[in-house]
């Protein structure tokens, strides 16, 4: 119950600094100038507010980097601006800020471990994603793997030479004769020792 309290409450103050009162171009004098001065200082008290407030209260909140602070957790992090989210997307995974977001970008680590800037005007999510346990999960049967799209591999040994490279010989054999052949794909190109397969026109 306090969880959910310090949800609202965080929420309001960020709709509070996101959303403050605008006074009326119309009627706009001196006064109302004098008037703005209270509203910015609330505002930057209302961020006081905001950073004061603990960050498990938060998670789930999605809002500028520049807003958030040092060794925050976050996930659905966006590469630019107003893009959407790019970045640590997949479940149970999370990224974690590195260093103040003070100046133009951020330092990020990143799920893979590396380290990019990003520009402190993109949104990001608090909090890590859930479902963690989904990588570990096991398949019963085949079939549940035909559920998910995924068709049957067949070796290229199993094969006979006229389907495969592999296919043929005696026993499980890839080789052609005495001196034998490295792993080909079924077109008869090597798959390994970073062979280029790309076009020429990539490489020059």
């Amino acid at each position: 119950m306090a969880l959910v309290r310090a949800r609202v409450a965080s929420s309001t103050l960020w709709k509070r600094f996101l959303f403050p009162p605008v006074a009326s171009p119309s009627h706009r004098n001196l006064s109302s100038v004098a008037k703005d001065l209270p509203q910015h200082a609330s505002r930057e008290s209302t961020m006081n507010q905001i950073f004061g407030l603990d960050i498990s209260s938060q998670i789930g909140s999605s809002m500028p980097l520049s807003a958030m602070r040092i060794g925050t957790i976050i996930h659905n992090i966006e590469m630019r601006p107003g893009q959407g989210g790019k970045f640590a997307r997949s479940a149970g995974t999370s990224a974690k800020i590195l260093k103040e977001p003070t100046s133009r970008y951020v330092l990020v680590k990143l799920p893979s471990g590396v380290q990019k800037l990003i520009d402190t005007k993109c949104q990001a999510t608090i909090g890590a994603v859930g479902n963690a346990g989904h990588g570990a999960k096991k398949l019963r049967k085949a079939g549940q793997s035909r559920w998910l799209g995924i068709r049957p591999k067949v070796r290229g040994v199993a094969m006979n030479p006229v389907d495969h490279p592999h296919g043929g010989g005696e026993g499980k054999s890839k080789s052609g004769g005495s001196h034998g052949r490295g792993s080909l794909t079924p077109w008869g190109k090597p798959t390994k020792c970073g062979y280029k397969t790309g076009p020429l026109k990539r490489r020059k």
